[in-house]
């Protein structure tokens, strides 16, 4: 049977099954490149906020188990004053505290979490752990939990006192052992079963292992309804209404757009067009049009001043012109990977589009944020790009308001649904044809990364980079040309 850690116990305890699968049927779980990136961030945090306290002595991850636990339990009877990932095992049960304050004849937990601010779950992880080392024999004076404060901006040397909050969680830690207790007994019970336990599907449901426990409810289903409330789609599944259907036969009362995706998808309808809502809005674009992207990165340790936690950076942008004649020309920027890059990003953005410009985006509300916000820092060209922001128009509006519905795009308005939608054949807007780097959660975190590759890595990237936010900006064109043919 597999240990439970920290994270699998909050992973299963609202559902043993899934503690059942990762011992028997591993293979069935769905990659979660987005847990990598989170991942990847936690161990940064984490790394600094050791710190946070002054010195502190480290349990090396090379050691293996049984090696880690005897030399937390070494620094301990020394009294180390900090000991970073001490390592505890009471039975099946194991856990590596981030942080580990040792007192005369007693020690304070703190658990570090790249979030910023106290989560549910956090106090479960937290209970386990004091759970697991009140077992092993060690009193537990104190669980606080760190976390970051995004208020925090940084102004020269990082202030780990600002960069980081602390609140003491020992409390609602000790009310929670009753249940910890009854959930690590089902867990290791479960793991025990020679047959798969029956799936019990529920608002809890979100874990790697969705897709198999899901695998018999038909496709659509109310969970594919785009912008409906979680809690009404259970209700609905908890009345044996599932399909769509079922669903419209029901005379559930729906609102506008879940209507449309759910008739449309029903009864096979043709694209649904209102084409004088189209007509109008074309009729406020002047030529030549500007079709701009960004990109952007957070960090959730500033390494630039002005910067907060979590602050979008701008370091990309994809621009195309198009003339009224239908010539199309493209400029673009890409930041130097490890440099601050906003003052240059502004800059080349004031000189590629004219105060004047006719500017498209696609949810402009994104652009139009960053836009304001590098303003504010750079007062010399501060009034050009709010010109820049205030001349933005949301070519996206025209799908969020249904005036142009395929049911192929499932109620979604998003350009990743859109684009397939209109161009279903077209392998040159196909994203997923693209190398490395097929959406914004890959470019940010890979650009978050790019200054720790080698030379010919780099190259590589900011190539995919480029192509990437390149065919954000033509899908836009082809988008804009296809409304124009929609209206004759």
């Amino acid at each position: 049977m597999l240990n439970i850690s920290k994270t699998l116990y909050c992973e299963c305890k609202d559902c043993p099954k899934i503690f059942w699968l990762h011992n028997h049927k591993p293979e069935l779980a769905a990659e979660d490149n987005d847990d990598k990136s989170r991942l990847s961030t936690g161990i940064l945090v984490g790394e600094i906020a050791r710190n946070y306290f002054g010195d502190y002595s480290l349990i090396s991850q090379n050691l293996d188990i049984a090696n880690a636990v005897k030399e937390t339990k070494k620094l301990i009877k020394k009294k180390a004053p900090v000991i970073a990932e001490a390592t505890f095992q009471y039975e099946c049960c194991l856990c590596k505290a981030d942080i580990l304050l040792c007192h005369e004849d007693s020690v304070s937990l703190v658990e570090v979490k790249s979030s910023t601010g106290l989560k549910p779950e956090y106090i479960d992880d937290c209970a386990f752990q004091y759970n697991v080392l009140s077992s092993s024999g060690i009193k537990v004076e104190k669980v606080s939990l760190m976390f970051i404060n995004n208020q925090y901006e940084r102004n020269g040397e990082l202030d780990l006192q600002q960069l980081f909050s602390i609140v003491d969680i020992t409390k609602e830690v000790k009310n929670k052992q009753d249940e910890v207790r009854k959930n690590i007994e089902a867990l290791s019970k479960i793991a025990s079963f020679d047959l798969e336990p029956e799936s019990i599907v529920g608002p809890h449901c979100g874990c790697v292992f969705m897709d198999y426990c899901f695998r018999d409810i038909p496709q659509p289903n109310i969970f594919s309804i785009a912008g409906m409330y979680s809690s009404k789609k259970w209700e609905l599944f908890n009345k044996g209404i599932v399909t769509f259907k079922q669903l419209l036969e029901s005379g559930y009362p729906l609102k506008d757009k879940e209507q449309l995706q759910v008739a449309t998808e029903v009864n096979k309808s043709p694209p649904y067009i209102k084409k004088q809502e189209i007509k109008e809005f074309l009729s406020t674009l002047t030529y030549p049009v500007y079709f701009l992207d960004f990109e952007t990165y957070q960090q959730a340790i500033p390494l630039f001043d002005n910067v907060r936690p979590y602050q979008q950076i701008p370091f990309q942008y994809s621009l195309h012109i198009l003339t009224q004649e239908g010539k199309l020309s493209h400029l673009e920027f890409l930041a130097k990977e490890g440099t601050d890059p906003r003052r240059q990003f502004a800059e080349c953005l004031c000189n590629d589009i004219p105060r004047t410009a006719c500017v498209i985006a696609y949810n402009s509300s994104f652009e139009k944020s960053i836009l304001s916000n590098i303003s504010d820092l750079f007062p010399d060209i501060s009034n050009h790009l709010l010109t820049i922001r205030d001349n933005i128009i949301d070519i996206m509006l025209i799908f969020k308001s249904g005036a142009y519905y395929d049911r192929s795009m499932e109620g979604s308005y998003s350009i990743k649904r859109v684009l397939p939608a209109l161009f279903p054949d077209d392998p040159e807007l196909n994203y997923n044809n693209l190398t490395g780097i097929h959406n914004g959660n890959e470019a940010m975190t890979t650009f978050a990364d790019l200054h720790n590759r080698i030379t010919e890595e780099i190259a590589v990237i900011r190539k995919q980079l480029l192509d990437y936010c390149c065919l954000d900006t033509y899908a836009m064109v082809k988008i804009f040309k296809k409304l124009k043919e929609v209206i004759l």
